[in-house]
């Protein structure tokens, strides 16, 4: 199995460019700028953003480049909303269960994860993962209580510039094992919905490191969420 694969790191040539990777990597910052706030006008949306690097946008200088100010600043057109970002670099989804351990929560209405790229860089194995995953949703809906719970899709990593193959091909071939099982779990659900991470990965619109989102690839992640968000919401804004 691949996991195991991993796990084991199989073979010298992945072990070694595994480190050069982790030395020649840039170490950026999350993206500065406010993690909470309320704006807008019209019918009242709570929103959590939930995740890894992705969600504090590492890859951009400012919030209002990533994901949470892009995405905040389209449902404020809609809605008067109230936000809160909840993310860190180098998340995984068993370090955002710890940490939602000790956080207090209260019902939101939406809430957006992006987590899982650390999970395969790091060689968690599939099984560990998947307990993980629904030890965490399940800790998501007991803190949140949210109408509608989107689950960002685990990110092709078979396309990241700065991994050399066969590291490349290894870890995407992982991330799209992790990301057809996360798909497949919440098929049935009717408050959890896998939102698929299925935007083109232009090694011109990524950040300079090479493995994190640029503006522009922010920009459409935001708008695809949005629309999903403004599109069900009819549906969802009686659920509780």
């Amino acid at each position: 199995m691949l996991d195991i694969g991993l796990r084991l790191a199989l073979s010298p040539v992945l072990l070694m460019q595994a480190v050069r990777v982790r030395s020649r990597a840039l170490q950026l910052p999350e993206a500065s700028g406010p993690r909470e706030g309320i704006s807008g006008s019209g019918p009242e949306l709570s929103l959590v953003i939930l995740g890894d690097s992705s969600a504090a946008g590492v890859g951009v200088d400012h919030q209002d480049q990533a994901l949470t100010g892009q995405l905040t600043a389209l449902l404020s057109q809609e809605f008067t909303l109230n936000w809160r970002l909840i993310a860190k670099t180098g998340a995984t989804t068993g370090s955002t269960l710890k940490h939602l351990e000790g956080h207090n929560g209260s019902p939101v209405d939406v809430v957006v994860t992006a987590l899982g790229v650390n999970d395969v860089t790091h060689a968690v194995p599939f099984a560990v993962w998947r307990k993980r995953q629904k030890a965490l949703l399940m800790r998501i809906d007991q803190l949140f209580a949210p109408r509608i719970l989107y689950v960002s899709g685990v990110p092709p990593l078979g396309q990241f510039p700065i991994l050399p193959q066969p590291l490349r091909w290894t870890l995407g071939k992982q991330a799209a094992r992790f990301d057809l099982a996360l798909a497949d779990s919440l098929r049935d659900e009717t408050h959890r919905h896998h939102m698929p991470f299925d935007l083109p990965l232009n090694p011109t619109q990524m950040a300079i490191d090479g493995f994190h989102p640029g503006p522009e690839i922010y920009a459409l992640w935001a708008k695809a969420t949005a629309s999903r968000i403004i599109t069900d919401w009819p549906n969802i804004s009686n659920r509780r």
